[in-house]
Formats: structure tokens, sequence, C-alpha cells
């Protein structure tokens, strides 16, 4: 049996590409491509994180939150004439974000000192997708300042989302010092 998708065109051998519903070509290095590209690698970087939690929550959030950035990207990518028809995301996506951000929060300890990333795998693979996040957001930010008709809650839910990935790399962390405890504690043979 062959495979009948063909997963390149050839088109962007020079360095050039289009907009979703653009006619018009416009360089890889632009604004808009390095934005997207940045909130391409945010994406991946949860899809590692997700990878790893085992928070319940958190393995049933995070594939949500993805589908939610490809909305995201999707908005902005999209020519002005399109974007009414790519909406992104909505001020109830934000309010979603909080949610769970705030019943993440009731599970892990005050904080009393700074975080250094690396306590569990989960937990540093939640950190990584802190980091890519806010420089997606950097990048957004800096992209909505020279597009007009980025909708307000797409840079909200941005940033909300940096926000999601500290509080579940705590999270992530603190399961883990319990599971370690746990087996640390148990009598040997």
């Amino acid at each position: 049996m062959t495979n009948k998708t063909q997963f390149y065109t050839g088109k962007g051998d020079r360095g050039d590409t289009a907009r979703l519903g653009g006619k018009a070509r416009l360089s890889k290095d632009s604004a808009l491509i390095d934005t997207i590209g940045t909130l391409d690698e945010a994406t991946c970087a949860i899809g590692m994180a997700r990878a790893h939690v085992q928070e319940p929550l958190l393995k049933e959030a995070l594939p949500e939150v993805q589908r939610r950035l490809y909305r995201l990207m999707s908005h902005i990518s999209a020519t002005s004439e399109q974007r009414e028809r790519y909406t992104g995301l909505f001020d109830e996506d934000v309010t979603w974000l909080e949610s769970l951000i705030e019943a993440l929060q009731a599970t892990v300890p005050q904080l009393k000192k700074f975080v250094l990333p690396g306590d569990s795998p989960a937990g540093a693979a939640c950190h990584m997708a802190r980091a890519i996040v806010r420089r997606a957001e950097r990048r957004l930010v800096a992209f909505a300042e020279t597009e007009t008709g980025v909708r307000p809650p797409n840079l909200a839910f941005i940033n909300r989302l940096s926000s999601l990935m500290f509080v579940a790399a705590l999270r992530e962390d603190s399961c883990a010092r319990q599971q370690l405890t746990m087996a640390c504690s148990k009598p040997r043979n």
C-alpha cells in the first residue's frame, strides 16, 4: 500500500509562504511567520509536557489547550478579510484557563522561595513549555502592535497559559515529591 499523502509542496523553497486566505506571498522571516512558529513551538512543548504529566486534570486539559492554540494561530494567520471567519479565542477561553489555574493552585504548597525547574521530568517539561509560551506571548504582542484586528482575548489567553504551565509544573513536582517520599518510606525486605 502506498501513501497518497504528500507532505511537501515545494512552494516555499524560495523562503516565502502564503497567509491563510491570501494569495500574496510573504517572507518566512516576517513577524507573522515568526509568531506562528513560536506558537507552534509552544504547542509542541505543551505536548511534551502532556506526555509526562500525571495529574488527571492536566492530562485532560492540555490537549484542549493545544486545540485552542491552533484556533489562535488560525486567527492571526488569516488575512484581515478572512479574520472574521477565523475568530480565534474568546473571553470564555480565558475564563476556562483561569478556572484550571485555580483548581491546580489549590493543590500546591505555598511558595516560599524561587522555583528551580528540574525537580521532576514532568515539572521540567511544564517549565520548558511555560518559558516557550512566554516567548510566544512576546512575539504575539509585537505582532499585534503592527497588525490590526488581533482580538484581545487572544493576548489574554496566551498570558494566562504561561501561568497555567507554571502551576502545572508546581503540581507535578509536588506529586513527584509525594511519590518519592512514599517510596522511600516503605520498609525494605
